[in-house]
């Protein structure tokens, strides 16, 4: 029997679920600023769009800081319960609390005033984000080193990722109309919202805390080296390169649809309706609710298909199959006309089938390059590697506010007076939002198709790397004896 096949260990169906739950704490955060912040700075808090979209921006360069520099502490950390979850339990109740501050409208009539307040918001939330979700991710390559289960593990994390998005895209607009509807504004409507999901980010971080334990590793492996030296050997890492662009062309993507959706929905396909509605099984909902629910169930119905295909075939091939089905969709949303409602629900399920295996696939590849470097170097790095991953994460979501926000003014795009139920944008600003939701959207997603095609980490390349390890790891024990 081969190394690499007695090396094989499947992780407990438990072990996957309770880790899968820390995606809860991160997709609620980040899915309720995917959709709803750049409409909230440009309708609630009543910021210009290319400021509100510079305000955005400014906050990733304290990203470019702090994401590298907190994977790093987090492989340097020695501690009894490990290197990655005493950040857990310190940083998850302050995660969560900082929801309310990203979602708080500053009483300043100055523009400029406002675009501060909401920067160093960003600013604060996005660092107490760091703390939890690098040291979590970090956690999933050393909890399995196979090629496949990490792939099963993924779908663990996506089956919570995608949920919590489903509940967030779902019960938020419905939070606000509420609250608006009992004589409330929409401010306290957002806040509400922050305040629900907040205290629910924050529990899974915990519950992993006291349930998942780290793997102890050799003192070889965690050798520490210099930050420069770290990202210089990251940078050598030629299948991390790949990984990071797909990464990276994907959640660009995914961010500028679901950014610029709720200006589609609502100013083209409503015609300028701020409160139109959708009927899906019989149930009404407002129609942003209705097209996010329908994408979303669908895609935590075929993560099983993912999986399987990926087993099947390879990451790689299912990637590149979903991605360009995803496009597909992308172009032909481009032509539908105001009013065809049940139309755009129909192409919600069907970007739904891809925008499950963009989720999940990523992700998969993602811990596979930690190996590669290992063998390299012989010390394992994740948390600089799920630093820089972070890192692109959040500047995918900062850069999608600031092509979507920045396009929207230079197109004209003009903020609905307060209390406004109908308002009707201008035919340049539509024009935009159309291009921006359609060819715009598939011509980054053929670009991530372009970086799959070339990934070089196959399952066969990558289980021959694990054999490698595990001859070195036995020499090494033989040498020691």
């Amino acid at each position: 029997m081969s190394a690499t096949t007695q090396s094989k260990k499947y992780l407990s169906f438990w072990t996957k679920l309770v880790y899968g739950t820390g995606d809860w704490g991160t997709a609620g955060y980040g899915t309720l600023r995917q959709i709803f912040y750049a409409i909230f700075l440009t309708d609630v808090v009543g910021l210009e769009p290319r400021l509100a979209s510079v305000a955005a921006l400014v906050g990733i360069i304290w990203d470019a800081v702090n994401d590298p520099i907190i994977g790093m502490l987090s492989d340097r950390v020695r501690t009894r319960w490990g290197r990655r979850r005493p950040f857990l339990l310190f940083f998850s109740i302050p995660f969560g609390l900082s929801f309310l501050l990203l979602w708080f409208t500053p009483p300043f009539e100055s523009q400029v005033a406002k675009a501060v307040f909401i920067t160093l918001a960003f600013m604060i939330s996005d660092t107490l984000e760091t703390l939890v979700a690098v040291p979590f991710s970090a956690l999933t390559p050393e909890l399995t080193p196979d090629y496949d289960e990490r792939t099963s593990l993924t779908g663990f994390r996506m089956f919570f990722n995608l949920g919590i998005s489903l509940v967030t895209a779902v019960a938020a607009p419905a939070i606000v109309d509420g609250v608006i509807a009992g004589g409330g504004t929409q401010q306290q409507g957002y806040l509400v919202t922050a305040a629900v999901f907040g205290g629910m980010a924050a529990l899974p971080f915990l519950l992993i805390f006291f349930v998942i334990r780290e793997r102890q590793l050799t003192p070889e492996q965690t050798i520490e080296v210099s930050f420069t030296e770290t990202v210089r050997t990251a940078w050598g890492n030629v299948p991390f390169r790949f990984a990071t662009a797909v990464y990276m062309l994907n959640w660009i993507t995914f961010d500028l649809v679901a950014l610029v959706l709720p200006f589609y929905l609502l100013y083209w396909i409503s015609s300028g309706d701020l409160l139109a509605t959708a009927t899906v099984f019989g149930v009404s909902l407002p129609i942003e609710s209705a097209v996010f629910a329908i994408l979303l169930v669908t895609a935590v119905l075929v993560l099983p298909f993912w999986i399987f295909i990926s087993n099947r075939f390879s990451k790689q091939s299912a990637y590149i199959f979903g991605m360009v089905f995803w496009a597909v969709v992308q172009l032909a949303i481009f032509s539908i006309k105001p009013g065809q409602v049940s139309l755009v629900l129909f192409m919600s399920f069907l970007a739904g089938l891809s925008v499950s295996s963009a989720h999940i696939l990523p992700d998969a590849m993602f811990p596979d390059v930690i190996e590669w470097d290992e063998l390299r170097t012989c010390r394992r790095a994740e948390g600089i590697y799920y630093g820089v991953k972070n890192f692109i994460r959040k500047l995918t979501g900062a850069f999608a506010i600031f092509i979507g926000l920045q396009t929207l003014g230079w197109f004209g795009y003009q903020t609905p007076p307060e209390g406004a139920t109908r308002f009707m944008q201008p035919d340049s600003a539509l024009l935009a939002i159309r291009i921006l939701i359609g060819p715009f959207g598939a011509i980054l997603l053929f670009s991530a198709v372009a970086m799959a095609w070339f990934y070089p980490l196959t399952r066969e390349r990558h289980a021959r790397i694990r054999k490698l390890l595990e001859k070195r790891k036995v020499r090494e024990a033989g040498v020691s004896d």
